[in-house]
């Protein structure tokens, strides 16, 4: 494949706040683009930037911080209760007016993204394409049962660890830091995380706001607002082809992602055999591979 193409950033207002973006590729192209939504919440783009290499084959691929991350506007203040999924709903909204592409579009969401996406799928809006949902759950009472029955599998010390800091409100300590990195090395990144995945763990712990509000502490300790998010009863109403994406050591489990199989109408699921939660990073040419194919066959459904 050509080099991706041009690069440009930019930021898009979003009320009195303004959200940054970063366009690889030509927008104009006659290709439909390709928007990515990073997880978290309170990630940032950078772990999910392979993606940008989709843009070889002609489409742009769009990445952006959302609100509360990375290069967007930071809000430590907010309340609880400002952090909630129709914020981030709008802005989406906001950003696909702002770009002039929300009359076609391709929408990938990895993790807490895809949760986002299928939330914004089950709306029918007129110009998606197709979905991704990538290392996603579709309830996160399940996503925190399987979190913790994959804990139950690490050595007993750690474990211990886990218990004692969670038990003592000390989960900012460096020995709990330690003892979640175990489980993350296990179940969402199995290869040596490579600068970009360490940059969007660096912005997390510089400003936690969103994923302490929204998460909690770890991907197994939720105690956020989302602890009881489902979306499996209107799994229904996505109306376009959709592509989910896991690894066989994922944290995002086959019993996360199931409903999505289960009740998605048009639906196909690839399982990465070497990865963990981000077969981006740890199987990446096969990943990109996978994607891109399932994108090709959709874009003649673009209006």
């Amino acid at each position: 494949m050509s080099e991706p193409g041009p690069v440009v950033e930019g930021v898009a207002p979003f009320g009195p706040h303004r959200t940054w973006y970063r366009i690889t590729g030509d927008l104009g192209g006659a290709l439909p683009p390709l928007v990515v939504l990073h997880g978290g919440p309170g990630c940032t783009h950078d772990y999910v930037d392979s993606f940008k290499g989709l843009a070889a084959a002609g489409r742009a691929v769009i990445h952006y911080d959302q609100i509360g991350n990375g290069r967007s506007t930071h809000l430590r203040e907010a309340p609880a209760d400002f952090w909630t999924v129709d914020l981030f709903l709008a802005e989406l909204d906001n950003l696909l007016a702002h770009l002039g592409i929300g009359g076609r579009y391709h929408l990938l969401g990895q993790s807490w993204g895809g949760m986002l996406g299928a939330e914004h799928a089950v709306r029918r809006p007129a110009g998606l394409v197709s979905l991704v949902l990538a290392d996603s759950p579709a309830s996160m009472e399940t996503w925190v049962a399987e979190a913790n029955r994959l804990r139950a599998a690490l050595p007993a010390e750690v474990q211990a660890t886990l218990v004692a800091h969670e038990a003592a409100g000390t989960t900012d300590s460096a020995e709990y830091q330690a003892a979640v990195r175990v489980f993350y090395d296990r179940h969402l990144c199995r290869v040596p995380w490579p600068p970009e995945v360490a940059r969007t763990f660096a912005a997390m712990a510089e400003d936690p706001t969103v994923y302490g509000t929204m998460n909690g502490p770890s991907e197994f300790h939720v105690i956020g607002s989302l602890k009881h998010w489902s979306i499996v009863d209107r799994l229904d109403r996505i109306a376009v082809p959709t592509l989910l994406l896991s690894g066989r050591f994922d944290e995002a489990t086959e019993a996360c992602v199931r409903p999505f199989a289960e009740h998605i109408p048009d639906v196909s699921w690839e399982i990465f055999e070497h990865s963990s939660h981000m077969p981006h990073v740890e199987e990446t040419e096969r990943c990109l591979g996978v994607v891109g194919a399932f994108l090709a066959r959709q874009d003649g459904r673009a209006g």
